[in-house]
């Protein structure tokens, strides 16, 4: 699915839940007044493009760092990106088997922003669609129901694009295969969607090795991902 049918497939999805009335999709933005003047909880999970492999002085350009520094002091955003991590279950390395899927679940966040899938495009972690969709709805369950009063709200991330086939990382699966059924499943289950991919698109340069964007391309992650959620 091009960038150009996703936008258009995602306004649609805007105009028909706003039509649908209680069918409608959560609330576009955090509202800062619901949390009782406590610090509101954003955690980024994800693979190596969350935990920042190869931005130039990661600690501080990653893009959950640089989103911290958009959002504002009524929130507190933290790091669970795990180099190499899938979503699937039978992945090589499953987000869920994880130290930071464990710490990101004990932490109980307001927030989670899931940006997952990039590594299921190899091909020994493929499984097909609805392998990937089942573990997909598995882990929206898991983190939506963390909290309940606010419940946990959680926004999809589709990953960002693929420049070149590297690591067994291809874009051919990411866009047949792993964005379809992110926007599928999310229209399905009243998520929220970020379009990453369609927002660094036409970046190559800000992808070094094909796959990582640098500081500049984590910026304009966190740009992206502020503007979906900001108070």
């Amino acid at each position: 699915m091009t960038p150009l049918r996703r936008r258009s497939f995602l306004s649609s999805l805007g105009l028909l839940a706003a039509l649908a009335g209680c069918a409608r999709f959560e609330p576009p933005h955090v509202h800062v007044e619901d949390y009782e003047g406590r610090k509101i909880r954003v955690a980024c999970v994800g693979d190596s493009i969350t935990y920042g492999a190869g931005v130039e002085d990661r600690e501080k350009n990653n893009y959950p760092a640089v989103l911290g520094s958009l959002i504002g002091s009524s929130f507190e955003v933290r790091n669970f990106g795990r180099s190499g991590a899938t979503l699937s279950k039978a992945g090589d390395l499953p987000y869920w088997t994880t130290d930071e899927f464990k710490a990101a679940t004990a932490w109980a966040p307001d927030v989670v922003i899931l940006k997952l899938g990039t590594n299921d495009t190899k091909p020994q972690n493929w499984k097909g669609q609805e392998a990937f969709r089942r573990d997909l709805e598995a882990l929206l369950e898991h983190f939506r129901t963390l909290r309940n009063k606010p419940r946990t709200k959680v926004w999809v991330c589709l990953p960002v694009p693929v420049y070149g086939d590297q690591w067994g990382i291809n874009d051919r699966t990411l866009e047949e295969g792993v964005i379809p059924v992110l926007m599928d499943t999310c229209q399905d289950r009243k998520v929220p969607v970020i379009d990453l991919n369609d927002a660094l698109t036409g970046h190559p340069e800000m992808f070094p090795d094909k796959i990582h964007p640098n500081a500049a391309g984590a910026k304009l992650m966190a740009l992206t991902v502020f503007q979906a959620i900001r108070p």
